[in-house]
């Protein structure tokens, strides 16, 4: 089987689009993974609103701390939206192959999302909790990625790899209420536009619109899981005396699905698996419908170029052998 080129061209889109969003929205990430990251106490917290994380870094003169960690986060989520618009991609046509079948249902395209998320999920989870460790770490004090990699065992650095496969429900809701949305209103575009009209695509701002809400719809359904992956994640206490060290010891115990859980219930209530909720819905959404709208726009520059490779490195072979 050939080189697929279309999977090519949607995965590297896919993977720009995500680099620029993610780089625009960092400090926005940050100051959300901290609050996240934070269970109440007593009937104390540090950070009472998404305000508070930001305060802090202003007072403490530690602005740049904001984007600590963003090189890992970048390679992170290149790396991810790479593998899994490629995948998504290539599941879509090899069943459109298999099958015969002209379009994709719902459940089936739930199925192929689900399934290129679980492998994005299991390929890039060591920088997923690196990336976490490096936000949630007191400002000023992030390590840089290979030390953040080695400071533990392997097993570390898969920390919430069960629910990270749980949570490819999420880009599974939201991709394929995406793609639904989208292909009706192409087909409507379709029968008003004329045949000797340019293709029809998705407006830049349609598409931002359209990955506002497919991801507002995948965030609110998987939110609870979102929380526990973050504390699961979130990077332990730098201190250095006995007693600390035993709370350290302690915490990493309680770094189980089960132990957040019973740790959110207990401290918080109910409510408290939905902490955040409004600072990842603004997070995620304007990163997500960003993401789409850029790859939407890049996507035919990205076909064109791969293609005039691909004829460039045809030409340079037949070359070669002609000499």
């Amino acid at each position: 089987m050939g080189v697929d080129l279309e999977s090519i061209s949607e995965a590297t889109s896919g993977a720009i689009g995500s680099l620029l969003s993610t780089t625009i929205l960092y400090p926005l990430d940050t100051c959300k993974t901290k609050y996240q990251a934070e269970v109440q106490a007593h009937g104390q917290r540090k950070y009472r609103n998404l305000s508070d994380v930001l305060w802090e870094a202003v007072s403490t003169g530690q602005v740049l701390s904001l984007y600590q960690g963003l090189g890992t986060k970048n390679l992170q989520s290149f790396i991810a939206q790479f593998v899994y618009f490629y995948g998504y991609s290539y599941f879509k046509r090899l069943y459109l192959e298999n099958s015969g079948s002209k379009s994709i249902g719902t459940k089936v395209n739930l199925i192929l999302a689900a399934g290129a998320g679980a492998c994005t999920a299991i390929v890039t989870q060591p920088l997923d909790t690196a990336s976490s460790r490096m936000q949630t770490s007191a400002f000023g004090k992030s390590k840089g990625l290979w030390k953040t990699l080695t400071e533990g065992t392997l097993s570390d650095a898969f920390d919430g790899l069960g629910i990270s496969l749980l949570l490819t429900s999420n880009p599974a809701i939201q991709y394929t209420v995406f793609d639904q949305l989208k292909q009706r209103l192409l087909k409507q575009k379709l029968k008003k536009a004329d045949h000797d009209s340019s293709p029809v695509v998705l407006s830049a701002f349609t598409a931002f619109l359209l990955g506002a809400i497919s991801k507002s719809i995948a965030t609110f359904l998987t939110y609870p899981a979102i929380r526990c992956k973050v504390m699961i994640q979130a990077a332990d206490p730098e201190d250095d005396d006995d007693d600390d060290k035993t709370k350290r010891a302690q915490s990493k115990s309680r770094k189980t699905v089960s132990g957040v859980v019973s740790a959110i219930w207990r401290r918080e209530g109910i409510l408290g698996f939905f902490k955040g909720l409004d600072a990842q819905i603004t997070k995620t959404v304007l990163s997500s419908a960003l993401l789409l709208m850029i790859k939407e726009k890049i996507t035919a520059t990205t076909w064109v170029l791969i293609l005039a490779i691909r004829r460039s490195l045809l030409r340079r072979n037949g070359r070669l052998k002609n000499v």
